[in-house]
């Protein structure tokens, strides 16, 4: 049986102070026994101090993106070598947010999911189809070309420090949610994937996340879905409280 994991992506918000209150919170809400994994990405500057806030705790932490070089000429960039130096267990690599917003491609984002593995880092990668691609019917094509890309030259045994968030874009801070229908739907297109491109023992173990305007009053009907293995959580996650309930909920 897989085990739940539910990650909170805060994307470009809070203060330092906000971020150690909420990570304190959490850090004390979570019992260290709980039926699920726990991560928080928070942004760049503050990951030292929410890794100092969590530590001896159930949560863990991540970063919301790495370049693929260990160092270099990259102004405002952060290395995984960096992440992995403060404490950093994950990292989030092609969100929708960068692949649309800031024109990551899948190749982008294969480089850094090698980088990462390589250093011991887990990502989170993620794969999601626009509203248009998917009124066009074209929402399994959009999410296989990604996971292909995404995942090249990554070998069965990585793929056991790997995690994969199907996030359709159109459900990201929308306010509207895929129904869990549609979400396990997807979800389940994504194991026969994996499958394909691996073999059974792949597709049954690795966790692959909703991720998409997910709250406590809709995860417990997400999260019943037998091939959704947890949520990668943005708004929410930024309220201790809504981010617990959805944890309860895993």
């Amino acid at each position: 049986m897989r085990r739940p994991f539910i990650a909170g992506n805060w994307k470009m918000n809070t203060t330092k102070a906000d971020a150690v209150a909420l990570a304190s919170a959490l850090a004390s809400g979570i019992n260290a026994d709980a039926n699920a994994d726990v991560a928080v990405c928070p942004p760049g500057v503050y990951l030292d101090a929410v890794v100092a806030a969590v530590s001896g705790s159930a949560v863990a932490v991540g970063a919301q993106n790495m370049h693929h070089e260990a160092s270099g000429a990259y102004t405002g960039e952060l290395s995984g070598g960096m992440l992995q130096d403060i404490g950093c267990t994950y990292v989030i690599l092609g969100h929708s947010e960068r692949r649309h917003v800031f024109g990551e491609s899948s190749s982008d984002v294969n480089k850094k999911v090698h980088t990462a593995l390589a250093l011991g880092l887990k990502p989170i990668v993620c794969v999601g189809e626009l509203l248009e691609e998917r009124e066009a019917g074209k929402t399994a094509d959009v999410n296989s070309e990604q996971l292909y890309g995404s995942l090249a030259g990554v070998t069965a045994e990585q793929m056991a420090n790997v995690t994969l968030a199907y996030e359709p874009v159109w459900a990201i801070g929308t306010g509207k949610v895929a129904t869990p229908e549609q979400a396990e739907a997807v979800h389940a297109d994504i194991r026969k994937f994996l499958a394909y491109r691996y073999n059974d023992e792949v597709a049954n173990s690795v966790r692959i996340q909703y991720g998409g305007s997910v709250k406590p009053g809709n995860a417990n009907e997400l999260l019943s879905q037998p091939n959704i293995d947890g949520a990668l959580v943005g708004g929410a996650a930024l309220s201790a409280e809504s981010f617990l309930g959805i944890i309860a909920a895993a």
